[in-house]
């Protein structure tokens, strides 16, 4: 199957991408994992925030009743 740019324009392309990351991690040694952790802490937090009281409560209240019942796992 034939490339759909020339091997020119792919190593151009990708000699400026690696110039943008040298530049990035260079400025700020952060990778991208570390990135991304930062995003998705304060969606984490939210989401926990709103689902785990529940949850928590739900598996308590499950545990109460099989444990009052006589209930072994």
């Amino acid at each position: 199957m034939a490339a759909l740019i020339s091997d020119q324009a792919g190593a151009a392309v990708h000699s400026a991408f690696g110039a943008l990351a040298n530049t990035v991690l260079s400025n700020n040694a952060r990778t991208l994992e570390d990135l991304v952790k930062d995003m998705l802490k304060p969606m984490l937090k939210t989401w926990l925030d709103d689902n785990l009281p529940t949850m928590v409560e739900r598996l308590v209240r499950a545990e109460i009743e099989r444990v009052a019942r006589g209930g072994r796992r």
